[in-house]
């Protein structure tokens, strides 16, 4: 079936993480062995050729030419059993295992902001990201804390938060990559109202307006009366009060130990948590492989696996592909929708 016979579904640039990782062998496996993945969507890989076959001749033990290079994503054929990639800079073949490289630190920034620039012209429906080390990009020459902050960069936003995903369950979480001591100061006024106008918007772009808003409390029993700190009552009840003002149905600030849980029990839909730990801790010991994690706020769908680069196992063979499998699912099924959630999520409207 050529490219222009294709059912008419969304195109999703994955791009293809540190290549020092384990992100090369489990894009292989997701491409490779997941064929129902293609009647949801055109997946195109944005990284490198090199790599890609470094992992399917010594990690998976097949032929390198399954992984074929294309110029544009429109010329990807979608055809099950191939790897198309858009090849971005040079090879990336002397990249060891298992190393802080910053040539792959370098690519793997560049990987997105290419796959960025192709959503932005139009060539791609949603972007899924394979895992990137922070250190190695660092030292690439790119100080951004982390996948979200890049790409909020690269579009042009202010407002947007990184959300924990399983299922029809939502953590946004008002400070990611910081220090705690950042984080605290970090829960502010100004970005408390606008990640709770995002949930908002969000909750309305999946039809759920008035679907009830979980926020945690930064301090332990949410300050219990200012017993332990102030910010709560000082900082998360205003806001949760302009927020219900503003027709958004939050609630809160309520004790995380006791929010948490009862999230994962199904009460609550929608989670706002406080800092990074607060919801990653809990949401990977419970949900592992089962959860995504996807950047609202952007004007294309992100969606991401929930979890590192694995230096440690990087080559051997043993990475499971199932988040990433789990990522593109995700953003096939929300990408058709998508400019509905940007449009809520850029003007502010609730339903």
């Amino acid at each position: 079936m050529t490219a222009a016979t294709q059912p008419q579904v969304p195109t999703l640039a994955l791009t293809l993480g540190d290549v020092a990782g384990i992100g090369p062998e489990i894009t292989a496996r997701t491409l490779l062995t997941h064929d129902e993945l293609r009647g949801s969507c055109r997946p195109v890989v944005v990284g490198d050729a090199d790599a890609l076959r470094r992992a399917v001749t010594g990690v998976l033990g097949l032929d390198p030419a399954v992984v074929r290079v294309v110029d544009r994503p429109a010329d990807a054929t979608n055809e099950p059993g191939v790897i198309e990639v858009v090849q971005e800079g040079p090879s990336l073949a002397h990249v060891p295992y298992g190393e802080l490289s910053r040539d792959a630190g370098d690519a793997a920034a560049r990987f997105v902001t290419r796959a960025c620039a192709l959503a932005r012209t139009g060539e791609v429906d949603g972007i899924v990201t394979a895992p990137l080390n922070k250190a190695a990009m660092h030292a690439g020459g790119h100080p951004w804390p982390g996948h979200t902050e890049l790409l909020a960069h690269e579009f042009g936003v202010d407002n947007f938060s990184l959300v924990l995903s399983a299922g029809e369950l939502y953590f946004f979480h008002l400070t990611t990559h910081v220090s705690l001591r950042d984080a605290i100061t970090g829960v502010d006024a100004e970005r408390t109202d606008n990640v709770l106008r995002l949930v908002g918007s969000f909750a309305g772009a999946l039809g759920s307006p008035d679907e009830p808003i979980g926020v945690a409390g930064l301090n332990p029993h949410a300050g219990e009366n200012r017993l332990f700190g102030d910010e709560d009552a000082d900082v998360l009840e205003p806001a949760v009060q302009r927020a219900r003002a503003a027709g958004i149905n939050a609630v809160g600030p309520l004790p995380a130990d006791a929010l948490i849980p009862q999230a994962v029990g199904g009460k609550w839909r929608f989670v706002v948590v406080c800092y990074h730990d607060q919801g990653h801790a809990p949401f990977k010991a419970v949900y592992g492989d089962d959860g995504v994690n996807i950047t609202v706020g952007l004007p294309v769908v992100r969606v991401s696996v929930d979890h590192g680069t694995a230096f440690d196992i990087a080559g051997k063979g043993i990475a499971r592909e199932a988040s990433l499998v789990l990522a593109a699912r995700r953003a096939a099924e929300l990408a058709p929708g998508w400019h509905q959630v940007w449009e809520t999520a850029r003007t502010g409207a609730t339903s």
